[in-house]
């Protein structure tokens, strides 16, 4: 079975062309961070197709936290200059999944709010819970402005 499931960071933002069909294709690096920190991401090409290729480029920009999953495959073609055969690895990608925050999305350069609303949840450091325990919550009330439903 060839399946490949990958969560990273887009290298760039999606490279797209349009068929005269008006078939969509979206091209991108992903890079997918090793397990150890000191060892560089390891980079994967991405090609999609179709409606996810329109996700793509309506939505991925370069930094963005994504995960896909499709089938590996390899390209191959003759180098114009040299006519040796080439290849590159690719992944056909059939679902794309956008999974970083709003914040991250933005990129606008608009600086990130100072503190959080008066209702946000604080963790207690786990010293501080030995010691004397305190509520998870802030007990301060909320009025009906806001709440999000």
């Amino acid at each position: 079975m060839n399946v490949i499931t990958l969560v990273g960071r887009a290298g760039r933002d999606p490279e797209v062309r349009y068929f005269e069909s008006g078939t969509m294709v979206a091209n991108l690096t992903l890079a997918v961070n090793a397990f150890k920190k000191d060892e560089e991401p390891d980079w994967f090409n991405l090609v999609i197709w179709g409606k996810q290729a329109q996700v793509a480029a309506d939505y991925v920009k370069k930094g963005g936290l994504i995960s896909v999953s499709g089938r590996s495959t390899t390209e191959k073609w003759i180098d114009k200059a040299t006519g040796e055969q080439r290849s590159k690895p690719i992944v056909n990608v059939e679902r794309i999944a956008l999974c970083g925050s709003k914040r991250d999305s933005e990129g606008d350069g608009q600086p990130a709010p100072a503190a959080a609303p008066a209702h946000a949840f604080t963790p207690t450091p786990p010293m501080a819970r030995a010691a004397a325990p305190q509520p998870a919550w802030n007990t301060a009330p909320i009025s009906d402005e806001e709440v999000p439903f």
